[in-house]
């Protein structure tokens, strides 16, 4: 499970104390991928770019009170992901293009009658349960990639990330469904035995399917980092990784990650139209004494 890196602290701590280059800064860094993500949703550009700029103000009102338990680029995509599903009036598109369409239900029911000691009991253990099951996520993913076992880790994104069906992944992998359901049968009891060491019997019935697509989604422990799209887009990773960026931005279909790529494709041809007016303009006297 990825976190705040040294570097955002630092840079986010200057902000708390009102820098507002560092703000601009953090602006600059996440503006385009954030923009390509919104874009990518079928969003015109003009509200695309009202819905960044909500986004960006809500990360700046709630910085005193975000503990870090992700990334900032996964905060600000998941921020974005919010009001782009207000924005939809309600209707939901799974964070991958391969996953089918959902309604995503309350997940923690109103009150009603119970006391407010209850429910906020009751939603302490939810966030526990969240909390280690979002640990045990990573450490699957973790050994997948330390392995380099690609295949073991595409077919967990396709079970878990995206709730593919059985049949569908044969379909897309080759695989028979009877091996894919033990693959499936043998990853979530390890999860439940890595829940349960930190929870004991009360995390019994926390791997669920829609609950773990949501955690996946919302901590996105498969993603590749940016640097990683960026060596895929410039066709330098190593093949296996290489094959694996991807399966995980085309087959997939993960909207954060082809957002990341647009944004790095769109950063790639301003550099080279920059250069490019460069050396026009530093050449001019050549052309001109010819």
């Amino acid at each position: 499970m990825t976190q705040w890196s040294d570097a955002e602290r630092f840079l986010l701590e200057r902000v708390r104390q009102r820098d507002s280059q560092a703000w601009a800064q953090v602006v600059a860094r996440y503006q385009g991928r954030l923009l390509a993500f919104a874009r990518g949703r079928g969003i015109n550009a003009a509200d695309a770019e009202d819905l960044v700029q909500e986004t960006f103000l809500h990360l700046l009102r709630g910085l005193d009170s975000f503990r870090g338990e992700a990334s900032l680029e996964t905060y600000l995509f998941l921020l974005l992901r919010r009001r782009v599903v207000e924005w939809l009036r309600g209707r939901r598109v799974h964070a991958c293009l391969a996953g089918e369409e959902s309604a995503q239900g309350q997940l923690l029911p109103p009150p009603n009658s119970q006391t407010v000691s209850a429910y906020a009991q009751r939603a302490e253990q939810f966030d526990r349960d969240r909390s280690a099951l979002a640990a045990a996520i990573g450490r699957l993913v973790e050994t997948f990639r330390q392995e380099h076992n690609f295949a073991d880790l595409q077919l967990a994104e396709m079970l878990f990330y995206a709730q593919l069906r059985n049949n569908v992944i044969a379909r897309l992998t080759g695989h028979d469904e009877g091996f894919i359901g033990l693959r499936k049968h043998r990853w979530i009891n390890q999860l439940r035995h890595q829940i349960q060491a930190v929870l004991g019997d009360a995390g019994d019935d926390t791997v669920a399917d829609s609950l773990l697509s949501e955690v996946w989604e919302e901590h996105r422990p498969s993603c590749p980092k940016r640097s990683t799209v960026g060596g895929y887009l410039l066709g330098t990773l190593p093949p296996p990784w290489q094959a694996y960026v991807e399966f995980h931005i085309k087959t997939l279909g993960c909207r954060f990650c082809a957002a990341n790529l647009e944004d790095l494709r769109r950063e790639t041809d301003d550099a080279a139209d920059r250069v490019r007016q460069r050396v026009m303009e530093s050449s001019v006297g050549f052309f001109r004494a010819e």
